[in-house]
């Protein structure tokens, strides 16, 4: 019993550090949110690269989105499908119908390179990409009209390869992808702000990855990336190796949360989580400082709701609600209720928990094994 006050009490001094943590959050937030937009001096033409698999809902005006760019030089869009039957193929002949001018192309190719779906499918779409700024992005981002002017002018200078662009979540579904969402804009985005602001990490997300043709050649295309989890880390990574800069720009896109119930949402965020592990295992396990609540909650309960230790868990719900209140002023948009934020923060712990152990992660609807380097193994049975 004495062990277990004892360790109530180290819970609680996390939970502490982790109200604080919160709050250097909202700090490093609020100074990314005054950072200024670079002005492109030219406008080259760009190939959009958008890798397709499955309806997801919202679909067609998420991509609509890149369609409606402010972008006075050329642009291209590249959908890519592995599968003819797949329902993405007819929102893509939508897409043409409404845009019978636009640049766009449409490549189905089964060709399966290496394990990692995605990764496999921008293979097989650069034999229809036609200029040299690459622009990858996601199928559940949305963009402001604005998006390429911003990219590209943070892609202009010569020690730029690569640009990415940090995202928030919106719930596209029912209480899952409001789980979602919830998750990217307090959790995610946060230690996201954090981390590049004390110069803990240097990530790179799926979301947006603009790299010049010849700096992805220099890394060795797309191919190189075939067996990897975390694809858009290790292109960054490898971005910074090959002697370029790999700028964050303060442009904020938009990922649709489309989870359609528990077992999705749990599989999505243990992958993400064991992404993370598997990234930085050291900086993973430290992470465990960003749960505040759940780490105070069980201090509370071990110390038995001592004092002090109640101090803290109130503190710890305070700096949460702060954070959650700055998020979505600065960035537009509630991802889900103030009352939903500790339940929330609960589940998010208790994957987090599960993430330490274990090693294979669910991705469209293949269950593969991750490696202690971060490839892919082939699909579990």
């Amino acid at each position: 019993m004495y062990a277990l006050t004892i360790f109530g009490w180290f819970l609680t001094l996390l939970g502490a550090a982790g109200a604080a943590y919160t709050l250097l959050a909202v700090y490093f937030a609020e100074r990314f949110a005054r950072r200024t937009a670079g002005t492109a001096k030219a406008f080259p033409a760009v190939t959009i690269l958008k890798p397709l698999h499955g309806l997801e809902p919202l679909l067609e005006d998420n991509l609509e989105t890149f369609f409606a760019q402010d972008y006075p030089g050329p642009v291209q869009i590249v959908f890519g499908i592995d599968n003819v039957d797949d329902p993405a193929v007819a929102v893509v002949e939508s897409l043409r119908r409404s845009h019978p001018d636009a640049d766009m192309a449409l490549t189905i190719e089964a060709r399966r390179h290496g394990t990692n779906p995605k990764v496999s499918n921008l293979i097989n779409m650069m034999q229809a990409a036609h200029h040299d700024v690459l622009v990858h992005s996601d199928s559940d981002i949305a963009v402001e009209k604005d998006y390429l002017r911003a990219v590209v002018a943070a892609l202009e200078p010569e020690d730029v390869g690569a640009v990415t662009c940090p995202y928030t979540g919106f719930a596209a579904g029912g209480f899952a992808s409001r789980l979602s969402a919830m998750g990217i804009n307090y959790l995610f985005l946060t230690n996201v702000f954090v981390g590049t602001g004390l110069g803990l990490t240097k990530p790179c997300f799926g979301s947006t990855i603009a790299v010049k043709r010849a700096v992805l050649e220099k890394i060795g295309g797309f191919q190189a990336f075939a067996d990897v989890l975390a694809d858009d880390f290790e292109i960054g990574r490898a971005v910074r190796e090959s002697g370029h800069r790999v700028v964050i720009d303060r442009t904020v896109v938009r990922h649709a949360c489309h989870e359609t119930g528990l077992r999705e949402w749990f599989d999505h965020e243990l992958r993400w989580m064991r992404t993370l592990r598997t990234m930085q295992p050291a900086g993973h396990a430290g992470s465990i400082v960003t749960h505040a609540f759940p780490l105070a909650l069980l201090g509370s309960i071990l110390s038995v709701f001592s004092l002090f230790s109640l101090a803290v868990l109130a503190a710890s719900i305070a700096a949460r609600a702060v954070l959650k209140w700055r998020i979505d002023g600065l960035f537009g948009g509630e991802a889900g209720p103030y009352w939903l934020l500790p339940l929330r923060d609960v589940l998010s712990f208790a994957v987090f928990a599960m993430s330490l152990f274990g090693a294979s992660v669910v991705w469209q609807n293949e269950r593969l094994t991750v490696e202690g380097d971060g490839a892919l193994s082939e699909r579990v049975k």
